[in-house]
């Protein structure tokens, strides 16, 4: 079969229309992501100008290259909307409309109205900052961990770049006659590139709206929403991934229980909104002391856990310590209000070649009590005789506690 521009643009018609249905309909189904929909209206648009622009020789030049243009033009404009809408940004309708606009009045100027290789040009350059431009958004949001990002970032620099060419191209590649459609070597390239490209963004454009959703979905499963730390959920699974680790190559470690001091009487006092707000300023005083290999999660509450890894055991007391006294200072002042919040710090140190979370996190508890009953607003660390005594002090109570039953 012969590849010429009119069997290519009625291909390209056909799959930007299907495209675009596509990725409203996929839009439907989550309603959500609403960049999805500003895609789809951009491949429908798409659509329209292309099929305005095979109109040509059989309607007025105003409707199939000027009207053709703008809306080509426009739709370019509304996929970078798409991108800013992606990543929580407002729409520029102003810069949206600025190409078309653009396009109606320089390409009526006397200098360029006769001229093609400006108009050319013109409506390249049009396309190219719309294409980087939305590209740039995409690179703007790459502190999202979506593998999908990258591809359209590289698509859209590489098909923006390629519309550059377009000017050199048509003045050394030959116009050859074919039917009402003006034909050349180029122009035949240039839109089957177009072709590839739109198809191929498109379903990286899908690609990354299914990786968002599904992103979001792990996030909740497994991030603390308040606080943005991991949860119970993701902290013990993360414990266990890491105890396998300690199995093969075993480390020096020190788990921490911590709690936030009268946290209730924070509340009470000063409402729940800057109770929320202590909970949010420890997380963040915790997390520039806490790095990778540690973990550091919320167990519930106003409680926290945290896991220091290969770290010896003054470096250990010593990032706990500096922790509390951290917190201490931030917490000091809660938006005006004189909060003061301080926390106390129950912690032991894994000698074993056995990284038994669970343990480690009750003889934690028993260090955080004994740290509560010194007065709190302190890292206790847990020994052999504390915590005998506080297992054979628990033993005296629950003995207790059944005799009194047993009497009654």
């Amino acid at each position: 079969m012969k590849l010429d521009v009119n069997t290519l643009f009625l291909v390209t018609i056909y799959v930007e229309a299907l495209l675009g249905l596509l990725l409203l309909f996929a839009w439907a189904q989550n309603t959500q992501i609403r960049a999805v929909a500003w895609w789809g209206c951009a491949h429908l648009m798409r659509s329209a100008s292309i099929a305005l622009f095979g109109m040509y020789g059989s309607v007025s030049d105003f409707v199939s290259i000027d009207l053709a243009n703008a809306v080509l033009f426009l739709s370019f404009g509304v996929t970078w909307t798409g991108a800013r809408v992606f990543d929580h940004r407002a729409p520029q309708p102003v810069y949206v409309l600025t190409g078309p606009v653009m396009w109606f009045f320089v390409s009526h100027f006397p200098t360029v109205v006769d001229n093609l290789n400006l108009r050319v040009l013109l409506s390249c350059g049009i396309i190219t900052t719309y294409t980087w431009f939305t590209a740039y958004e995409f690179w703007g949001g790459r502190s999202e961990p979506l593998v999908s990002r990258w591809p359209a970032i590289f698509l859209l620099f590489a098909h923006g770049s390629l519309f550059l060419l377009r000017t050199p191209l048509a003045a050394t590649m030959p116009f050859v006659p074919a039917g009402p459609v003006v034909e050349s070597v180029w122009l035949i390239v240039m839109t089957f590139e177009a072709l590839l490209f739109t198809i191929s963004i498109a379903f990286i454009l899908l690609a990354m709206a299914k990786e968002r959703a599904e992103y979001r979905l792990r996030t909740a499963a497994n991030v603390d929403s308040l606080t943005g730390i991991a949860n119970r959920r993701a902290f013990l699974q993360d414990g266990g991934e890491l105890a396998k680790r300690h199995a093969v190559n075993p480390c020096p470690a020190a788990v921490l229980l911590i709690d936030l001091d009268h946290f209730k009487s924070i509340n009470d006092l000063f409402g729940h909104a800057v109770g929320d707000r202590v909970l949010q300023i420890f997380a963040r005083t915790a997390q520039e002391n806490i790095k990778p290999p540690d973990l550091f999660g919320r167990l519930g509450g106003e409680e926290f856990a945290v896991v220091f890894y290969d770290v010896g055991q003054e470096r250990a007391a010593a990032r706990a310590e500096l922790i509390r006294t951290s917190f201490a200072e931030a917490a000091d002042q809660v938006d005006g209000y004189p909060v003061a919040a301080t926390l106390s710090i129950g912690m032991v140190f894994c000698r074993s070649t056995v990284l038994d979370l669970p343990d480690l996190l009750i003889q934690a508890d028993e260090a955080l009590y004994d740290a509560k009953e010194r007065g709190r607003n302190r890292v206790e660390v847990a020994s052999r005789d504390l915590i005998q005594k506080r297992r054979d002090s628990l033993a005296e109570r629950m003995a207790a506690v059944a005799a009194a039953r047993s009497a009654a």
